[in-house]
């Protein structure tokens, strides 16, 4: 009852749940995985099919009887991250001010994966408190902007290949409320300065790792084992603090539908999509990429499936970990005081509440489908006529 998926022309679509079924069970019998890996690749494997349950429902036209199975809902599966986008989005257009919007990036030093590897809450931790610290400094100091800023950071940890490539996305809006109820417009086109925004999170990044070390609260194994000398770790910190780090500011937003479109790009993601799946054929998976250094062109790369979801186990989280985060004006505890104090120094209403839009309708404003017509006939209506229980000892074929 769990067909594989069809592109065009009827063409085989590869995802990434047909690479888990044919070579998780080996990875797993060789690998020594964390507990939210395990999951990840169980759900990822489930979705959809038998394992978790369904429904059938029946047309009240033709009679053809339809068969729906339950998504994992795992945040790392690829399957299930769009309903779950637009309604974060959703949540997010009534925060948006009728300002500029500005979008930077913070980037840690490759010499920090491996020590992200073995301890990746306590380092993605680090990474969101420097940068937002960063950030809220700037944005306090009268010479930048003199305020609380409003700012959303996004933790991202992958590359385009696949590798290790941890960086946060961090959307400004373009000014500060001041501590008297003004608002305080950044200057046009400029926010901070991004040599000395880099200088200062690198100083604030490199200061709490060293309290880290000092702490011992980092765990070392593999290629780590060498660090658990405090002679090696201040080594590292001394050649992290003697290059340069790289903060990327990208271009000014303009417009709360622009905004939002951008920020989609960037929220509810994980390491690659399905539809960058090309090929899954004698155990290795073909997948395309974008060579940013090279003009942004597009490649394919090749890896032997194991290795891959290798790489894609990287980037699963730490259990219950935020990776999208706000601050300034947006921290949760005083955010409708603060917006609504900022909307009344911009002379903008407060936007009327958003419903929480129901998935028949989701799914027909966004994939043009309507759920409820009879894919058969295209005429008649489903009806529910039964449930299907999840089977617990289900296991999808491999393709």
């Amino acid at each position: 009852m769990h067909a594989p998926a069809h592109g065009a022309r009827g063409a085989v679509r590869v995802e990434l749940a047909d690479i888990v079924r044919a070579h998780a069970p080996a990875l797993l019998a060789s690998a020594r995985l964390a507990g939210v890996q395990q999951r990840a690749l169980r759900a990822i494997e489930r979705c959809r099919t038998a394992a978790l349950g369904g429904e059938i429902s029946r047309c009240d036209h033709c009679g053809e009887t339809h068969y729906v199975y339950h998504s994992c809902r795992n945040r790392h599966c690829p399957k299930c991250q769009t309903l779950a986008k637009e309604r974060w989005l959703a949540a997010r257009r009534a925060e948006l001010l009728p300002v500029p919007y500005f979008h930077l990036v913070f980037t840690l030093p490759h010499e920090l994966n491996p020590l992200a590897q073995g301890n990746p809450r306590l380092i993605y931790e680090l990474l969101f408190a420097a940068a937002s610290a960063t950030l809220r400094e700037f944005g306090r100091n009268p010479r930048w902007a003199g305020g609380e800023i409003a700012a959303t950071l996004v933790l991202h940890t992958w590359g385009q290949t696949l590798t290790q490539h941890l960086h946060v996305h961090a959307l400004l809006a373009g000014g500060a409320l001041a501590p008297d109820g003004r608002w305080i417009a950044s200057r046009r086109g400029f926010l901070f300065p991004v040599k000395a925004l880099s200088k200062v999170f690198r100083a604030k990044f490199l200061d709490a790792l060293s309290g880290a070390f000092t702490k011992r609260a980092l765990h070392f194994d593999g290629a780590t084992t060498a660090l658990a000398d405090p002679a090696a770790q201040r080594a590292l910190l001394g050649s992290l603090r003697a290059k340069s780090w790289v903060l990327y500011a990208k271009h000014t937003l303009c417009g709360p539908e622009q905004v939002l479109d951008y920020l989609g790009r960037y929220v509810q993601r994980v390491a690659i999509s399905n539809e960058r799946l090309l090929g899954f054929e004698q155990g290795s998976v073909r997948f395309a990429w974008r060579d940013r250094a090279r003009g942004n062109r597009r490649k394919t790369m090749s890896l032997p499936a194991g290795q891959f979801l290798e790489r894609f186990l990287l980037h699963v989280l730490p259990q219950g970990f935020m990776r999208i985060r706000h601050y300034g004006l947006l921290a949760n505890r005083h955010k409708r005081e603060r917006l609504a104090q900022a909307r009344a120094a911009l002379n903008t209403p407060t936007p009327a509440p958003v419903p929480l839009e129901s998935v028949a309708a989701f799914c027909q404003r966004v994939l043009g489908i309507a759920i409820h017509r009879c894919p058969a006939c295209r005429i008649g209506t489903l009806r529910l006529i039964g449930t299907l229980a999840p089977q617990l000892l289900y296991r999808a074929r491999p393709p």
